[in-house]
């Protein structure tokens, strides 16, 4: 690839709790638009009538209520078996991978940019960690839910240093270190 080609495909991951969504606002005002994954999702589920009509032949005639997803019935059927959690997937992220390449934006932010195969839609990937703990503190505080179920929801994810081991850059979002230098540093590094 030439430095005189297209700009490189940048993604963002984190594990919950690890304030990824934190950093994107961050690069959000240095005037970096970041195209959320879990935020298309949510808007391709709702609005595609392809994705309406393959998740309703897969969940059933509950699947939405009107024009809105019955989050109720999908979650249902994705927790009862993970074969019906890679089903959904099966429909929702090639539609998800499309509407990216289809935005024109450089940067996206996708929780679950390995297990999904999204890595391969990037050049580069950063991924935010923080330590266990301060995890736990945040989606306690943030979903008000009690530390056991915050648990769940990490172990429910790749482990951090797994993912760490595959990314090209780390940003640590422990609540001490600054964030701005080290993102600057890694968009200078990317630049270059």
């Amino acid at each position: 690839m030439s430095s005189h080609s297209t700009p490189p495909r940048i993604a963002i991951t984190g594990g919950i709790g690890s304030g990824k969504s934190y950093v994107c606002r961050l690069l959000q005002r240095r005037g970096i638009d970041v195209y959320d994954c879990d935020a298309a999702a949510k808007r391709l589920m709702r609005c595609s009538p392809d994705l309406r009509q393959q998740l309703t032949q897969l969940i059933g005639p509950d699947t939405y209520i009107g024009d809105q997803l019955n989050k109720a019935a999908v979650a249902q059927f994705l927790l009862s078996s993970d074969d019906h959690a890679h089903a959904i997937d099966a429909i929702v992220h090639p539609a998800v991978a499309t509407d990216f390449i289809q935005s024109g934006k450089q940067w996206m932010e996708c929780a679950i940019l390995y297990e999904s195969g999204f890595d391969r839609l990037v050049d580069k990937v950063i991924v935010v960690t923080a330590p266990d703990g301060v995890r736990l503190q945040r989606i306690m505080l943030r979903d008000g839910i009690p530390e056991l179920k915050a648990r769940q929801w990490i172990e429910r994810q790749w482990p951090q240093e797994q993912v760490r081991s595959l990314a090209d850059y780390e940003i640590v979002n422990d609540g001490l270190l600054p964030l701005l230098p080290q993102i600057e540093r890694i968009i200078t590094n990317i630049q270059q």
